[in-house]
């Protein structure tokens, strides 16, 4: 195959999907790794992708590309996903907080869930962007680069004008006494709103986060309606967050 049809072939690919890998065009296409590794160079240089470890995104999607390699504790955050999802129903409002458990838990979502989703989280933002019955509404503000996420006064205005079913909130520490804390003042002030818009609060953490406690309070145990971590709900890490009242999945 001619390199301008070959690497048109790769442009495509990446409309269907998220990112390619280089071994799985090498296949493809049947030629060697070090060729297509020479396109993808070629079209990176020329804007057309983002080269990542081990294959490529569009230019676009390396905005919220996150290398699953690199990501702690990726397993057990896509065994909260696969839980969290069973939550959704068609016709929710739904809002998502950020954090690479909440990422998970977008990418896991299905294609055909018809509802409408809040965030202030570009990377979430733009994973929900290929889900075609799904109403994204992102509420905006100054953007902190680093995480990808708006904050600020105007995203709290936003989300104290908002009402919505459910929110799923990435937690980084969760006391059975002291409930969801934060480490950043700004993020706290958005989660708090967050979950004062919500009629339900489902907390998403790795099982590393419990007993774990921050500055800033969040929220406390009465107002958490789910905890969801990777372990099975009988475990003893978990008891004292069920004596405390939250319903465990």
């Amino acid at each position: 195959m001619q390199k301008n049809k070959r690497q048109q072939g790769i442009l495509e690919k990446l409309k269907e999907g998220s990112k390619v890998a280089t071994h799985q065009l090498a296949e493809e296409f049947v030629v060697s790794v070090d060729t297509i590794r020479r396109d993808l160079n070629e079209m990176a240089q020329k804007g057309l992708l983002s080269k990542i470890h081990g294959g490529a995104v569009s230019s676009i999607q390396k905005l919220y590309f996150y290398n699953d390699n690199v990501v702690k504790n990726q397993r057990e955050k896509n065994v909260i996903a696969k839980k969290a999802v069973t939550l959704l129903k068609d016709g929710m409002s739904v809002v998502i907080s950020d954090g690479t458990t909440n990422l998970a838990f977008a990418r896991s979502i299905p294609k055909h869930l018809k509802a409408t989703v809040f965030t202030y989280c570009l990377p979430i933002a733009m994973e929900l962007t290929e889900h075609p019955e799904i109403e994204i509404i992102f509420l905006g503000g100054k953007i902190e680069k680093k995480s990808m996420v708006a904050i600020g006064l105007d995203v709290l205005d936003k989300f104290s004008r908002t009402h919505a079913d459910i929110c799923f909130l990435g937690t980084g520490s969760i006391g059975h006494k002291e409930g969801i804390t934060e480490g950043s003042y700004e993020v706290s002030l958005i989660k708090k709103a967050i979950v004062a818009a919500s009629e339900r609060v489902i907390s998403l953490t790795t099982s590393d986060k419990l007993g774990l406690r921050q500055p800033f309070s969040i929220c406390k145990p009465s107002e958490i309606g789910i905890l969801i971590t990777e372990l099975d709900r009988s475990n003893d890490k978990l008891s004292r967050y069920a004596e405390a009242g939250i319903e465990l999945l």
